[in-house]
């Protein structure tokens, strides 16, 4: 179980407990075929959801990188 900062579009923010494993832009980056500062950029843009470490690093969770690979979303990528 891991606790994380989640920090929402507006600012807001909440810790919560996740069994669910978080990948780093790198490795979501290597996934896509991109530059980790995209995958950052996708994050801040709201388009991949993303979360924040108590030390203010974006994380992903995997279920959510892994489906969206699997849907081909064009707008994304």
């Amino acid at each position: 179980m891991t606790t994380i900062m989640v920090i929402s579009s507006d600012g807001t923010f909440a810790i919560a407990d996740t069994a669910e494993r978080l990948l780093t832009p790198a490795e979501v980056a290597r996934l896509f075929g991109v530059d980790p500062r995209t995958v950052t950029r996708w994050g801040r843009e709201g388009r991949l959801g993303s979360i924040r470490t108590p030390g203010g690093q974006r994380r992903y969770r995997e279920g959510e990188v892994r489906a969206l690979l699997r849907s081909g979303q064009p707008e994304i990528i």
